[in-house]
């Protein structure tokens, strides 16, 4: 349904490049979905297309991308481009869609940059929301639950799962206190080993995470960016995934490890106890307040109860109900965007 009510396909233009080799799985995955979809016409981005093509929707991922740089230059320009794509917008009173991968805005952002991205929300018309927990106005957001990995990851080999062997994958932050998964494994019993793997944000970080391990022979620190058959074969050889997470409000790395047929442990939250609610209560642990061995061992002690062959339910996830999803949020936004034209 275009701007004029007939049946012709909505032109969608993504906020995302064509994915490459490196390119988070969500958005490979969510551009062949909807890329199949007959419902649609998707545009993935280049600022050409956003500013000079003609499409009927804009869908936002993570906005911040499009006005940061790897230097102040190309900051700047991309400041200077996302304010002209915001006058396109306007102008042309397109609505916009954002899926809200997280609550806050990141840190680390100016005073432009948080004042572009401030006025580029209020011309939000529809958000995503990928859980329940998010709570935004009914009226104006679609539940669309992340999809799953499993086809994702089918292609790849994956290992036997170590007994004893706790597990942490995927891109290494200050808030998923990975040095705090440490120092609580320390404790544990010599039977026990632990693998970290992935790539630190920061130097400091990194060096955080070795002084915590302080040469323990049982944990095994890999900082390096992981290729997903590397990814299958770290998160495989888990007989638990420990996500320790600050704040965790909707994750990929417990998704993906549920994908695998890996159960996770998790800070305790809504949000995660309705993860645990649909896939099993057994495969998602939760553990309240810091982090602690007596939560790691407790947790293995529950995972190893599940019988052989079982998986974690994840029924709801598919991809093409991931799709329908996303077609209901761009028909809810042009007409929210028709509705509000014709009450001037």
């Amino acid at each position: 349904m275009g701007e004029s009510g007939d049946a012709r396909p909505i032109v969608v233009q993504e906020s995302f490049p064509v994915p490459r080799a490196t390119t988070n799985p969500y958005i490979a995955m969510l551009r062949d979905a909807l890329d199949a979809d007959d419902r649609l016409v998707l545009q993935t981005f280049s600022w050409r297309a956003a500013l000079l093509s003609r499409y009927d929707v804009f869908h936002a991922h993570w906005p911040e991308i499009l006005v940061t740089g790897r230097d102040r230059l190309r900051s700047v320009a991309r400041q200077v481009l996302f304010a002209a794509l915001l006058l396109r917008l306007r102008l042309r009173r397109t609505p916009v869609v954002r899926t809200v991968h997280n609550l806050e805005v990141p840190s680390g952002l100016g005073a432009v940059q948080r004042a572009l991205l401030r006025r580029f929300d209020r011309g939000v018309r529809v958000r995503i929301a990928l859980n329940e927990e998010t709570r935004l106005d009914p009226e104006r957001s679609v539940t669309v639950l992340h999809g799953h990995y499993r086809d994702w990851f089918s292609r790849y080999p994956r290992p036997e799962a170590i007994a004893g062997r706790y597990g942490y994958f995927g891109l290494i932050r200050r808030y998923k206190n990975v040095e705090g998964l440490v120092r609580a494994f320390r404790p544990l019993p010599d039977d026990r080993t632990l693998e970290v793997a992935g790539a630190p944000s920061t130097p400091e970080l990194q060096r955080a995470i070795t002084d915590a391990a302080d040469g323990d022979p049982r944990i095994l620190l890999r900082f390096e960016y992981l290729s997903d058959a590397e990814l299958v074969e770290s998160c495989g050889r888990a007989e638990l995934v420990v996500l320790p997470y600050l704040h965790m409000h909707n994750s990929g790395g417990a998704l993906a490890a549920l994908s695998l047929d890996r159960p996770v442990l998790v800070p305790r939250n809504p949000a995660n106890d309705r993860l645990a609610v649909e896939a099993g209560e057994a495969w998602v642990q939760r553990y309240d307040g810091p982090l602690t061995a007596e939560a790691l061992s407790a947790a293995l002690s529950a995972v190893r109860a599940i019988a052989p062959g079982d998986r974690p339910d994840l029924g709801a996830r598919s991809w093409g109900a991931a799709a329908d999803g996303h077609v209901r949020a761009f028909r809810l936004a042009l007409s929210s965007a028709q509705s509000r034209r014709y009450s001037r």
